[in-house]
């Protein structure tokens, strides 16, 4: 992973990809963060009520983890991980081979909803990311 240089004008573009492609699709709350467990941007209504420093680090740790169970199987990577629950779920993307996308959402959302949205946004994070 090389340096990342975030401008007012990067970061401002990145939370504006987030709010009008996630949060505006029903997401709450929404952080991006680096393969080592740093938050680059995050955003949503819910923000509040979530330890983000410690959720950036075991989403890091998780998709190390998962990582090595692909290799495994015979899988060079899993690209996205889901876990439901019963009132929220969330839902884990790769952008590139350095960032993580993490969506918050409710049953108020589909996860066909959600995966959309997100491969839609991933693309647009990617090139602002690199």
């Amino acid at each position: 992973m090389g340096d990342l240089v975030l401008t007012t004008a990067k970061l401002d573009a990145i939370r504006a990809q987030l709010e009008n492609n996630l949060i505006s699709a029903g997401i709450h709350s929404v952080l991006i963060v680096d393969s080592a467990g740093n938050i680059i941007a995050s955003c949503g209504e819910h923000m509040q009520g979530i330890d983000s420093i410690s959720l950036a680090a075991l989403t890091a740790a998780n998709f190390a983890a998962t990582s090595q169970i692909a290799r495994i199987i015979g899988e060079e990577d899993f690209s996205l991980l889901f876990h439901k629950g019963k009132k929220d779920s969330i839902h884990f993307a790769k952008i590139g081979q350095d960032y993580i996308l993490i969506s918050i959402f409710n049953d108020n959302v589909s996860l066909g909803v959600v995966r959309l949205k997100v491969t839609e946004v991933s693309q647009h994070l990617h090139e602002l990311l690199n």
